[in-house]
């Protein structure tokens, strides 16, 4: 009999701890609804007791999710676990996911705690989130470098105070798969009562192999993975969703086990985290990469038109590549507009929200003949941007003309107040720039300029992505337009607003 493997996703939590990738309540809300599609088991919301904000987005996401469960990360003080209930309070079924690290070098450098303090404070932690959920997962982190013995004694202690999932993580990224591998299926031997609990792994990326440890691991018993949508995540990343996903499924033969994901999904949340982080996928990325099912060499696209299989091991459309086609055009009135969006995930809150949003759809209509999908992403995630934002583009002149130096005039609303800028650079991007710069004096340092493409033709709409360090906090911003000095200054500005809004969270990690 095929076991299931539950898929445990958190992008909206560790993937937010990539430097720049911070989620706003509006964007984890639209995120959380395509994992629902996806029909991911569990979502990890965030960590409540880091911040307001991530309190309310936790709570926010919990009122919305009702097929998928619900999952708040906490520490193992009472403090943290009592915050994680009271944000999860609305969920239709509900985790509480606490922690405590367990390697030496943690428990003596960073905890200060002796290993019986460190069993004990774990203990308590599962009792205490016991009392609000049947649901509890318990973590030692830094388990990859902790010692076997004391791991299978704090994992002994934590099942029988009432954990029903324990996680394995490599937190540094440190493991090799054969050794993970053994790890995971030694801890499972030896502990009594491991039949008790759901074994789960989260690999970080740090040597580019949170895929195979992870996959190594399931081989050896676990039946939990804790991944994210396209290895977003701390540092080099986390093992990605995609990638897990289409290996169980492609390798049936191989995997004793089965999810229950709706992979035609997979590509419509890819762009979405790539949309709302700023995070451009690399052409090349496994599943997902635009070239993931692009063929140059004529020996392969030979053998493709002949037969599929003969270069291909799993289909394109299996992954959703083949929806997207192009859904609207300027005659498409706004019931198509909202159904079609509707069908990639996302839903209006009201009809004023709509109403801005199919505003901003004829306008790119009337300069873009053909309306892609990924031009419907770029464009809700400008219109929820522009509803958030303390400071707005009005209006832009830029005036570039060969041996002149550019100049860019341009009008900024502050806090509902419009005010005009102007400045020369040494190209029309830097203008535009530095015209900002004169009217907010953000002080942020630029550290990164990126264009992309969204989809085919010269009249496409490209897509600017922008990385600048405020007081040591690193924040993308991002712009979308047919213009790309407009979706330039688009970027920064949304990377200015961020850097506003920005404020100080607890970083765990797990």
């Amino acid at each position: 009999m095929t076991d299931k493997l539950i898929i445990f996703d958190t992008t909206m939590r560790d993937g937010e701890q990539s430097p720049g990738a911070s989620m706003t309540r509006g964007e984890k809300m639209r995120i959380a609804k395509a994992l629902e599609k996806l029909r991911v088991d569990v979502i990890e919301a965030g960590f409540p007791i880091a911040s307001g904000g991530d309190f309310e987005a936790v709570r926010s996401v919990a009122e919305i999710i009702k097929e998928s469960t619900v999952c708040g990360l906490a520490r193992t003080g009472y403090a943290d676990i009592d915050a994680a209930a009271e944000a999860l309070k609305p969920a239709r079924s509900a985790r509480i996911h606490t922690f405590i690290a367990t390697s030496p070098i943690h428990m003596e450098r960073k905890l200060k705690m002796e290993p019986d303090e460190v069993v004990e404070a774990a203990v308590k932690a599962v009792k205490r989130a016991k009392k609000y959920t049947d649901d509890v997962e318990f973590s030692p982190e830094d388990a990859g470098r902790s010692e076997l013995d004391f791991l299978c004694r704090i994992i002994e202690a934590v099942i029988s105070a009432g954990a029903t999932t324990i996680n394995i993580p490599d937190t540094v990224g440190y493991s090799i798969p054969t050794q993970f591998g053994e790890t995971i299926g030694n801890i499972i031997e030896r502990v009594p009562n491991s039949d008790k609990a759901v074994f789960s792994v989260h690999c970080h990326n740090d040597l580019g192999l949170a895929v195979a440890n992870s996959l190594a691991a399931v081989m050896n018993g676990a039946r939990q993975v804790e991944c994210t949508i396209n290895g977003l995540g701390e540092r080099a990343g986390n093992a990605a969703l995609e990638e897990i996903v289409m290996a169980v499924q492609t390798r049936k033969d191989y995997f004793p086990c089965t999810t229950d994901l709706d992979t035609t999904e997979i590509v419509n949340c890819s762009k979405l985290v790539s949309n709302v982080t700023g995070f451009p996928v690399q052409p090349n990325k496994a599943v997902v990469g635009a070239n993931a099912f692009a063929h140059e060499a004529g020996i392969h696209q030979d053998g493709v038109i002949k037969s599929r299989e003969t270069y291909e091991i799993m289909r394109a459309q299996d992954v959703g590549w083949s929806t997207n086609r192009l859904v609207l055009g300027k005659h498409s009135g706004r019931n198509a507009f909202r159904t079609r969006l509707k069908e990639i995930g996302f839903e209006f809150a009201s009809e004023e929200e709509l109403n801005s949003a199919f505003t901003q759809f004829k306008e790119l209509a009337d300069k873009k003949h053909e309306i892609y999908d990924e031009d419907l992403q770029a464009l809700v995630t400008d219109n929820m941007q522009g509803q958030e934002e303390k400071i707005k583009l009005v209006s832009m002149r830029v005036v570039m003309e060969t041996g002149e130096t550019p100049m860019a005039e341009l009008t900024l609303s502050i806090d509902g107040e419009e005010t005009p800028g102007r400045s020369e650079g040494d190209g029309p991007v830097d203008a535009v720039f530095k015209a900002i710069e004169t009217l907010v004096s953000s002080g942020c340092d630029l550290q990164l300029f990126s264009v992309n493409n969204i989809t085919g033709g010269t009249d496409s709409q490209g897509e600017v992505t922008v990385r600048v360090n405020k007081d040591g906090h690193v924040i993308n911003g991002r712009g979308a337009d047919t213009d790309i000095v407009t979706a330039s200054a688009k970027a920064y500005i949304n990377a200015i607003n961020r850097a506003y809004s920005i404020s100080s969270k607890i970083h765990p990690q797990v």
